[in-house]
């Protein structure tokens, strides 16, 4: 294994890193290897992301299955109406039955 020297890390990231370790039983060298590589895996995922609105994602999955034609439009059509119809409808949260008691 080798080592990594931070220059400048701020007194209170030092001083949650020792904290957390202490709390944990670890050394602070430890914590921030821990940290480190949490934060790798974070941003990783981050990256790995689909980009793009929920539009754009479906038409790439049409396409990619040859049905960017008409039927891409279809369906997109249907689900702003039912977006459409759904926009303002009262919430329930079946307390009508109590209301009638």
């Amino acid at each position: 294994m080798g080592d990594l020297l931070i220059r400048n890390i701020p007194e209170a990231v030092k001083r949650e890193i020792a904290e957390a370790a202490k709390a944990r039983g670890q050394s602070r060298s430890d914590k921030a290897v821990d940290l480190l590589q949490k934060g790798l895996l974070a941003e990783r995922s981050d990256d790995s992301a689909p980009k793009g609105s929920a539009w754009e994602t479906l038409r790439a999955v049409f396409e990619s299955e040859g049905a960017i034609g008409d039927e891409f439009a279809e369906v997109m059509e249907e689900i702003e109406a039912q977006r459409k119809r759904d926009f303002g409808r009262p919430v329930s949260f079946g307390l009508e039955a109590d209301d009638k008691k």
